[in-house]
C-alpha cells in the first residue's frame, strides 16, 4: 500500500519533535569495532542495551 504525501509529512513531524538520533564515526583504526557493530541483527538494539548495562552497572 501506498503512503500518501500526508502521512510521510506526519512522520517526518513526528520525527523531528519525539526522538533523538546520535551519530558514530568509525575510522580505519576502528574497523574492528565496525565489524563487530555490523554483525548485530539489532544495531539500535545491541547499542541502547549496552549503555543500559553500563548505567546500571555505574549505579549499583
Amino acid at each position: 500500500m501506498a503512503v500518501s504525501d500526508a502521512q510521510r509529512r506526519a512522520d517526518a513531524k513526528y520525527k523531528r519533535e519525539s526522538t533523538k538520533a546520535a551519530v558514530a564515526r568509525f575510522y580505519p583504526a576502528d574497523a574492528d569495532l565496525w565489524e563487530w557493530l555490523c554483525a548485530q541483527p539489532n544495531k539500535a538494539g545491541y547499542i541502547k542495551r549496552l549503555i543500559r548495562e553500563d548505567m546500571e552497572r555505574r549505579s549499583g
